[in-house]
Formats: structure tokens, sequence, C-alpha cells
């Protein structure tokens, strides 16, 4: 459960409310950690790059910002009580509350599509499971209460109406992505092969669950209906290939490949149908999100000799360093 270099999301988007007299929502915004300040910190800063500013201003490891679903409170993980511990602010930075306050290791919050739960790892079991507790910290239950280990890639995804969680664990002796219901109940082992399959994720409309899989002898894209069948490999190449990425839409993917002797970002149909590299640059490019408008993709890259936030129009064209820092920069996830 310690640091890892691990990431998230792009874009920009201006939404009016369509009741009368309601006010325009405001563009959404990008979090990320940077360890500009010497240490790791969450950031925020416009979709465009500017007014970066530094939310957390702590001399511990601050990482791994969630928005929540209503774009008010930012939580994440901190190790400033001497061990990883659930923190949440306002997203301003303001308020910020250590929710789980527990002497072993927890981290890797993931809000609940309503904004009611928030599904955590903790290894205050003696092994990593998945924990939920409500939004104040409150009600913390353990969901998988198994010996093995439990969402230990940071792999928790709340399905889009809520109602289910998918999750990876080694229970089977191998990986294997599994799915319950939002309380626990209801566990079932959705992939059932031999190899490793890790990291599920949603489509947008909660009918399929994309994943990664070594079970050709690389790491390959495969996507499967929720209740596990019709398992298909995506992307049908030799090289790796993962950081799977819905379209806001359903119909795209943006993934990272090596394809090419170097990380690249593609895009390809939900089927797997017209792969194509949007980033083809000689440096490693990886960990797509899209903007919430589906316009625009962000993601890594370290052509600049370290690790920036770029953005992109979703054809690839327009890349633009939006941190333009001498120290790395990652972690991103868009506000809604």
């Amino acid at each position: 459960m310690k640091r890892t270099l691990l990431v998230s999301l792009a874009a920009v988007l201006t939404l009016i409310v369509g009741c009368k007299g309601a006010a325009p929502k405001a563009p959404p915004r990008i979090a990320f950690t940077s360890e500009r300040d010497g240490n790791p910190e969450i950031y925020v800063m416009d979709a465009n790059g500017e007014n970066p500013t530094n939310l957390t201003n702590n001399p511990a490891a601050d990482n791994f910002p969630a928005w929540s679903p209503d774009g008010t409170k930012i939580a994440f993980t901190s190790d400033r009580d001497g061990n990883l511990e659930v923190y949440v602010m306002d997203a301003d930075g303001n308020n910020q509350v250590n929710l789980t306050n527990n002497p072993h290791g927890d981290g890797f919050p993931v809000w609940s599509p309503d904004g009611t739960k928030i599904a955590f790892l903790s290894d205050r079991d003696g092994n990593v499971e998945i924990y939920v507790m409500d939004p104040d910290g409150s009600n913390q239950v353990n969901l998988t209460n198994n010996p093995a280990l439990d969402g230990g890639r940071g792999a928790i995804a709340w399905s889009p109406d809520g109602t289910k969680i998918a999750f990876d664990s080694n229970r089977d002796d191998n990986y294997e992505i599994y799915v319950m219901n939002a309380d626990g109940s209801g566990v079932t082992n959705l992939t059932n092969n031999p190899a490793n399959d890790i990291l599920p994720v949603w489509s947008p409309d909660g009918t399929k669950i994309a994943f990664d899989s070594d079970r050709d002898g690389n790491a390959e894209i495969y996507v499967m209906n929720a209740d596990g069948s019709d398992q298909v490999n995506l992307t049908k190449s030799s090289a790796s290939n993962g950081a799977i990425a819905w379209s806001p839409d359903g119909a795209k993917i943006a993934f990272f490949s090596d394809r090419d002797g170097n990380g690249e970002v593609y895009i390809m149909d939900a089927d797997g149908g017209n792969p194509t590299n949007l980033t083809n640059n000689p440096d490693t490019d990886g960990l797509p999100l899209w903007s919430p408008d589906g316009t625009k993709i962000a993601f890594l890259s370290n052509r600049d000799g370290n690790v920036e936030i770029y953005i992109m129009d979703a054809d690839g064209s327009n890349q633009v360093n939006l941190t333009n820092d001498s120290a790395d920069d990652w972690g991103l996830v868009w506000s809604p």
C-alpha cells in the first residue's frame, strides 16, 4: 500500500444546466499530485493548466486525489499521521479531515456515484481488504472479508448505478475480476481464468466491464458483459496494452500500448476496431483520461525529461503541456 506512480483524466467543458434560472456550471478542473514542493502534494488547476494551486501544503506525502461526484470535496491518501490514512477536504483545500483514523494502512479512496459512500483499501485485518464508509468517516465496514488480497492493485470500480463494485482478487491463487453488491454480498468471480485478470473498468452504461489480462502471454485489454459472459480480446497485439479509459459516451476506449517500441496513447472503437496512435512521440506517453464532455484526453508524458500532464483533442491534435514544471506531476483526475 505504499505510494505508487499511478494516475488518471483530461479536458475542458462549460455546461449550462437546463433548468430555468440555473447558473452555468463551472468548467471542470484537474486535481493532480506534484512533487514541485519537494514532496507529493495535491494540486488543482484549470483545464488549460492555469492557476495551479497547492491544496494540501503539508510536509507529508499526499496522493491519489478523488473528486466527490458533486465536485465540492476531494478525498485523498496521506501519511501525515505516520501511516497511510484517507483524508477529505473541501475543493479549495479547506477543512482537511482524517476519515479513517486507523493505525494500519488505508488508502485509494473511491466515491460512490451518488456521493453517499467512499470505498477504500485497508490492511487493518492483516491483508488488503475493501472497506466502505460514509463521507464523514463513520460506519467503516469490511466488504470483502477474505484472507487473500482484494483490490490489491488499487482496483475498486463502482458500477455507474452504484449498486455493485468490481475488483480484482487473488483468492483463487491468481488475480481474477470479481463483482459484489455494494454491501459486500453476492461475491462472484467473473473471469474464472488461470491467467491474471486485473483492473476492471465499467462502461458508462454499466453493461460491460473492460479489464487487463495476461492470458495470451502479454498484457491485453479484454471486455466482457457485466455478468462475465462473452469475454473478448480487444487489442490482439503482442505488445503490452493497458490503462483503460472509456469515452463518456462509451463508443471509444483510450489506452496505453508499447506496440511502436515506446509507450503511446491509443484509441480504439469499443469493439476493438480502428486502433489509432494518438500521441506519436518517441518518448513515453500513457495513462489517458477523457474530459467529461469527451472532446479532450489528458495523459502523462516524460517527453520533457520528467513526468508532466498533457492534454490533446480526442483525435490526437493540439498536444499541450499543462504543468510545465521541472518536478514530476501525475495522478490527474477531472472534476465532474
